[in-house]
């Protein structure tokens, strides 16, 4: 996806680009045969090449995803249960996000973003900047919801792996107090509807 704000990501949870659909036919291991440290390394690689190859810098990269890297918390580890990973950046007036969830671990995923960045090298090798500015602008999905994430507005920041369940139960909570009837404000309620419906939505 692109837009031309700065990046709204966050590196754990897992921020997944709004309106962006979820992966839903089943994951794969996929024909990948690297860990997530290898992964990682390829997909900075391809970044720095990128900017190289266009002449335009990468700026403000941010990994995305359900693995927790502090060394004080209870790692989730590399195989957490949503395993999708997502890649966010600015490049060239455009905030860009890649995201994967197709395969079971985010290593796998990881190493498809790699791919798709060094698809977007042989478009710079073959065609024009505009050509790759095209292809990252048609990247199907809306931009970083701007202010607080869902997450955030229901208070499910902390939850690693949220469910639809999780939504609705914090949604019904949260209406109690945010409700106009209830003592609330219809800015406020309206902030929780906007919140509900991007989560199920992201959720798919």
């Amino acid at each position: 996806m692109a837009d031309r704000s700065a990046p709204q990501a966050q590196a754990y949870p897992l921020q997944w680009p709004s309106g962006f659909p979820r992966w839903k036919n089943g994951r794969g291991s996929g024909a990948f045969k690297t860990n997530f440290e290898t992964a990682l390394r390829n997909v900075k690689k391809s970044l720095d090449l990128f900017a190289k190859d266009s002449g335009k810098k990468i700026e403000d990269p941010i990994l995305s995803s359900n693995i927790d890297f502090n060394p004080l918390t209870n790692n989730t580890g590399n195989r957490p249960a949503d395993p999708g990973v997502a890649v966010w950046f600015s490049w060239d007036g455009l905030q860009v996000c890649i995201p994967v969830d197709r395969y079971d671990t985010p290593a796998a995923n990881l190493q498809a973003i790699h791919h798709i960045i060094e698809a977007r090298r042989v478009e710079l090798r073959h065609g024009t900047l505009a050509l790759v500015r095209a292809t990252f602008s048609g990247f199907q999905a809306l931009p970083a919801p701007k202010g607080k994430h869902w997450r955030d507005i229901l208070d499910l920041a902390d939850v690693p792996v949220v469910s639809r369940t999780h939504v609705e139960t914090a949604f019904k909570a949260l209406s109690l107090t945010r409700h106009p009837d209830k003592g609330g404000s219809t800015e406020a309620m309206a902030e929780l509807n906007n919140a509900r419906e991007t989560a199920l939505r992201e959720l798919g």
